[in-house]
């Protein structure tokens, strides 16, 4: 079976890659050899699949129904391979094998083509807080996760030099530089997070009705994790005359369920939206840009 890479994995991997990067050439010979070596049958690639790594739905030597997933370095599979261990299927997807080669995943089969996007939008988002709500949990001892610190750190250097080459959008970007200062100097707990949790991050299972994927795992505050969620539809927002009080009302009510404080979500959410906007205009992606920098700027 040919394992050609769906074709947005590879735009979107074609906006992060290193110069001489060749884990996205060398993928259909890794997913071969990897395959072989587990002594999996695959049924079929996902499509379209995610942003960061190879997803196949396979079946192991006894019969039972896995996903394989293949990600490159830079999508921090490790990091997830940890997470996913520690959460130890308590409101996330199951990790079946702990070790294994790099960047190979071999996890419990939800059903991919159902997330909780798919429910009407007050349900979804109170089926998505509810899974989040078990994933906040202390780190394990030791850990080797990055925190919200340091990767918003990262995060905020290549925004200000986006808004050196987009002034129109350096009053956004100053904005939230601001809210992080504020946030990083006092948070509240210290928990690990998801990292890049939204609606569509939710899959229906047998074991439990709902169950997230694809963590980029990362240490800090809840309203970090919580900020990502506030955005979801955005387009649909956007496209709402009301959309603006919609938002105003979405944080309270995430704020109040989850007990995570309405002042410091409402910070973290103008971060994120302003830094993924930032982004969206750097490789490209204007209409993305356009979106997230104007609902960064109800906040």
């Amino acid at each position: 079976m040919a394992f050609e890479p769906p074709p947005r994995l590879i735009r979107a991997l074609g906006e992060t890659a290193p110069d001489g990067d060749g884990w996205l050439a060398e993928l259909p010979a890794t997913a071969e050899r990897t395959v072989a070596g587990l002594e999996l049958t695959v049924e079929r690639v996902q499509l379209p699949g995610g942003r960061s790594s190879l997803v196949l739905l396979v079946r192991r030597a006894d019969g039972t129904p896995a996903v394989l997933k293949l990600a490159p370095p830079r999508a921090r599979p490790e990091s997830e391979r940890a997470a996913l261990a520690h959460w130890g299927g308590l409101g996330a997807v199951q990790l079946l094998e702990a070790g294994g080669e790099e960047g190979v995943l071999l996890l419990e089969r939800l059903h991919p083509d159902v997330s909780v996007r798919s429910l009407p939008e007050a349900k979804a988002l109170l089926e998505a807080a509810g899974t989040l709500r078990r994933l906040w949990v202390e780190p394990p001892a030791g850990h080797v996760f990055e925190t919200v610190a340091e990767r918003t750190g990262r995060q905020a250097a290549a925004m200000r030099a986006g808004a050196e080459a987009d002034p129109e959008a350096a009053p956004l970007v100053d904005a939230a530089l601001a809210a992080r200062e504020e946030l990083l100097a006092a948070p509240p707990e210290h928990r690990l997070l998801h990292g890049t949790f939204r609606q569509s991050k939710v899959l229906s299972g047998e074991r439990m009705p709902w169950l997230a994927v694809g963590p980029d795992p990362v240490v800090g505050e809840c309203a970090f994790d919580l900020a990502r969620l506030v955005r979801d539809r955005v387009e649909d927002l956007i496209a709402t005359p009301s959309g603006a009080s919609a938002v105003r009302r979405r944080i309270k009510r995430l704020s109040e369920s989850l007990e995570v404080d309405q002042d410091r979500l409402r910070g973290w959410t103008l971060f994120r939206a302003v830094e993924s906007g930032v982004r969206a205009r750097r490789v490209g992606r204007e209409k993305d840009a356009e979106l997230l920098l104007e609902f960064a700027g109800w906040l």
